[in-house]
């Protein structure tokens, strides 16, 4: 067992989670905003947590490239099917970016200066750390945006 099998049984979870939720949903609800002020769709919130994985595990902790365009995965619509490989083949790219990586090293790129930690620099661990915050509160707004969409579909 790696040292990082276990926070990436945590991101699956997260990642499970929203997943599901937008398989009860269907892509077409899944892809729906509910009608409230700057509401985003359950499958732009799951986008967009694949995207936060990718850039802050990939590129700041593992010095990887990644192509990411923050503004387009608020409007980020498809299948959940489609989405499910995505994640999966991110699962595989973390493994690999993780290996490496000892939790109190400094990430091979530095993060925005706005996300550092409490008066320094982040280590592996806080951008970890960070991660594991964005999905977890990601992954409850993903079921709460559910439990709204499906509480007004008549079907």
């Amino acid at each position: 067992m790696h040292e990082h099998d276990e926070y990436l049984h945590f991101l699956r979870r997260a990642f499970d989670g929203m997943l599901g939720a937008l398989e009860e949903l269907g892509d077409d609800l899944g892809n729906t905003a509910p009608d409230l002020p700057g509401a985003n769709s359950p499958y732009a919130i799951a986008y967009h947590c694949a995207a936060v994985a990718d850039y802050w595990l990939g590129h700041v902790v593992a010095g990887r490239s990644v192509d990411r365009d923050r503004p387009s995965e608020f409007t980020a619509r498809g299948d959940v099917r489609r989405l499910r490989r995505e994640v999966e083949g991110l699962f595989t790219r973390l493994e690999a970016d993780l290996r490496e990586a000892l939790p109190s090293e400094s990430p091979r790129n530095a993060p925005p200066a706005e996300f550092e930690g409490p008066n320094r620099p982040l280590s592996v661990q806080g951008v970890k750390l960070h991660v594991l915050e964005e999905l977890a509160q990601h992954h409850g707004q993903v079921q709460i945006t559910r439990d709204l969409l499906r509480a007004g579909d008549p079907a």
